[in-house]
């Protein structure tokens, strides 16, 4: 009988506490299995900032700990979706964040030495489209996906706007923190039962799940 692998080792980034509280049950579900999460040294706080310390925070986690990954999610909020296309080796969209994010993560760490036991650190990024809200309201709102928001705004007249999500997940546009992280988890929850209208409706979650599918089972014996 072969030794059980061991959990993961991951760090969460996203642009608040709350889509960070939600990210955690997504990716345990993406991943069919628990992992053990890693908190990076640096905190980041909206899109500027999630990618201004992702290279810092990714070489922290590559030589300071035992991580094996790195998770990362934002909203697109006006900028463009991650279509297939933007998929293609050596492609990069300039308005594209998790273009721009993927680029940042290979300039910092293509020429670092193995470290921790480990040649290299995992990553996994998702794009909200337009907001991590959306991807809450998946499944109860038929008006609410990436395909429908980027028809809408191409022709001026976008479905909804990001207040009114945060309206209809919240029940109010200005939740506290404590509303935020339980709508955001309770809707987190309700996917984590089945991914797929998640997959199907909103690509940048896709190809998020689709990173940490690849990834490669720890063996159980690895430090």
């Amino acid at each position: 009988m072969t030794e059980a692998a061991r959990p993961l080792r991951l760090a969460l980034l996203g642009e608040s506490l709350v889509d960070e509280s939600a990210l955690a049950i997504l990716v345990e579900a993406a991943l069919g299995r628990p992992f053990v999460r890693v908190q990076p040294r640096l905190r980041a706080r909206g899109w500027p900032s999630v990618l201004q310390t992702l290279p810092a925070i990714a070489r922290h986690l590559h030589f300071h700990t035992d991580a094996d990954g790195i998770v990362v999610l934002v909203d697109s909020d006006d900028t463009e979706p991650h279509p297939p296309a933007h998929d293609a080796p050596g492609y990069f969209h300039p308005r594209c964040r998790l273009c721009q994010l993927r680029a940042a993560f290979r300039r910092a760490t293509k020429n670092l030495p193995p470290a921790h036991g480990r040649t290299h650190l995992l990553r996994a990024i998702g794009l909200a489209v337009p907001a991590a809200e959306a991807w809450y309201l998946c499944g109860l709102d038929d008006r609410v996906g990436e395909a429908a928001w980027s028809t809408g705004r191409a022709a001026g007249t976008p479905p909804y706007t990001r207040r009114e999500l945060k309206q209809l997940v919240y029940g109010t546009d200005r939740p506290n923190l404590p509303q935020a992280v339980a709508g955001a988890t309770a809707a987190a929850r309700r996917h984590a039962r089945d991914l797929r209208r998640l997959e199907n409706d909103f690509p940048g979650f896709a190809t998020l799940a689709r990173d940490l599918r690849t990834w490669p089972t720890p063996d159980a014996s690895s430090p």
